[in-house]
């Protein structure tokens, strides 16, 4: 058996796989407290992870009706960029700070100034500084907090954090690696200039961690702790990587031509290349991807926070949020939501707020406000698609996941704004299920098996949710997007 782990902003899910299959036998998820604050402060203690993860790993085994000696090995996902600053005893110095954390917006235009500019930040990283990456939060530790900066010995990302107290080794893959602003995503490998801008007083061979291979395993599960949770002595962990990653992963999407779609608390774009991509645009990510080659990808802020708002403000539980978005006409009777309630990093918004316009008093019903959340939601999708260039326009079929997927009305919003096919896989866990997937392919006491192999054998796809774009619904849209677009250039000056 293998255990997959995605540890998420609002939970960890733990999944439990037969590695003969591919099937998932167990699962279980048990969520987290966010820390929230006023300039876009969004932190966690990382004792949430690990007490989630317990819960969850001893749920998801009673669910599968076995034992933990029965794992062989485990598969961290974990959210992105967050920043875990550890001191020599490997304890927090301050609380984690996560990936949709805006409160360092100001931190990161000055590391873009320093690093020269957008163009700059392409040479050296081969993508462009974001709010959201780690960067920005450790010069916002250094200068605001100076006495916990000065204590740090070793930068974790979340994911890293988890194989850390699985194993006791401070290491790093190339995906997740990625995405903290000091790593050079065509070489693959940390960047020595660009860390020391950053924390100059930082020891840079010796605070970052050791990177290793994405096919490389980290270690064993460290004797202590493998006693605690049952499992026996020789588990392996594997190198893990960034939801992101992991969840291309156990979508398939490891070859060109695929794309996977979360709507999640964030939405985000995926999209595999075998070569780095030279992004012309300050917003795509040329992220590495964890099992090898690269990982496109555009993140936006807003999709489930932002449709809960939405829900929770008319007072409706998720199925009633959903026959009302059915109810409602496409363009929701000419309301026009921009959804930035948590800012925006697509388009690059950090300190942006929501707004809505539009509005009657014949038009503002609870009906046309839940589409118009859905809609909004979709509307910075496509715009985040449409940056991606060539890469985007030879897929034919976008692999959809994230607590979003779930609802029929919103995969047929998805296929006709993006006018293309939508399927979901059979496993809506996509993150946790990668994080399966590449424990096995890490796992070299089996005999070995390609990662392409494993995809194809284990990702399967859920036929009852394949949607197709229906073209008047097409039509309609494209109006509709313009004008949220038009929306858009009238309150940020975004052609």
């Amino acid at each position: 058996m293998y255990i997959g782990v995605d540890c998420g902003t609002q939970s960890t899910k733990v999944v439990v796989v037969d590695g003969t299959d591919g099937r998932i036998v167990g699962e279980a998820s048990r969520s987290h407290k966010l820390e929230q604050g006023d300039h876009g402060r969004r932190e966690q203690r990382v004792e949430e992870w690990t007490e989630a993860f317990r819960g969850a790993l001893d749920e998801a085994l009673k669910d599968a009706g076995i034992g933990a000696e029965t794992i062989r090995a485990i598969g961290i996902s974990g959210q992105q960029h967050g920043m875990v600053a550890l001191d020599g005893d490997g304890v927090p110095v301050h609380p984690a700070k996560l990936w949709n954390d805006t409160e360092t917006a100001e931190w990161n235009e000055r590391l873009i100034d320093r690093l020269g500019g957008e163009q700059g930040c392409i040479d050296k990283l081969g993508l462009v500084l974001q709010t959201g990456y780690t960067a920005s939060k450790i010069a916002w530790l250094r200068e605001t907090h100076p006495q916990a900066y000065r204590r740090i010995a070793t930068l974790l990302l979340p994911h890293d954090y988890l194989n850390f107290w699985l194993t006791g080794e401070r290491v790093a893959e190339p995906g997740d690696a990625s995405g903290t602003g000091y790593f050079d995503t065509r070489a693959r490998t940390w960047r020595r200039d660009a860390f020391e801008l950053i924390a100059p007083e930082l020891d840079f061979d010796s605070v970052l961690p050791r990177l290793i291979d994405s096919r490389e395993a980290v270690g064993k599960v460290r004797p202590t702790l493998a006693r605690e949770l049952g499992l026996s002595d020789d588990v392996i962990v594997s190198s893990g990587g960034g939801d992101n990653m992991m969840g291309a992963i156990g979508t398939g999407n490891i070859e060109p031509g695929r794309v996977t779609i979360s709507l999640g608390t964030s939405g985000t774009i995926a999209v595999h290349a075998g070569e780095p991509v030279v992004p012309d645009n300050a917003m795509v990510a040329n992220f590495c991807a964890s099992h090898g080659g690269w990982l496109p990808l555009i993140c936006t802020m807003n999709v489930t926070s932002a449709t809960t708002t939405l829900r929770e403000l008319v007072g409706l539980d998720i199925d009633g949020f959903n026959r009302a978005v059915a109810k409602a006409e496409p363009g929701a009777g000419g309301i026009t939501l921009l959804p930035f309630f948590s800012g925006e990093r697509v388009p690059a918004l950090p300190q942006a707020q929501a707004s809505m316009s539009g509005m009657t008093s014949f038009n503002t019903t609870p009906e046309n406000l839940c589409r118009a959340a859905v809609e909004s939601a979709t509307f910075g999708l496509r715009y985040g698609l449409e940056l991606l260039g060539p890469l985007a326009s030879q897929a034919t079929q976008i692999r959809l996941v994230g607590g979003g997927a779930k609802s029929p009305v919103w995969r047929q919003i998805v296929a006709d704004v993006l006018d293309l096919e939508v399927v979901c896989p059979e496993v809506t866990e996509a993150a946790a299920f990668g994080g399966a997937i590449q424990a096995r392919w890490c796992d070299d006491r089996e005999s070995e098996v390609a990662l392409d192999k494993l995809c194809r054998d284990w990702v399967r796809l859920d036929e009852g949710t394949l949607t197709r774009p229906r073209p008047e619904a097409v039509a309609c849209y494209d109006g509709i997007y313009r004008r949220y677009r038009e929306a858009l250039s009238r309150e940020y000056g975004i052609a």
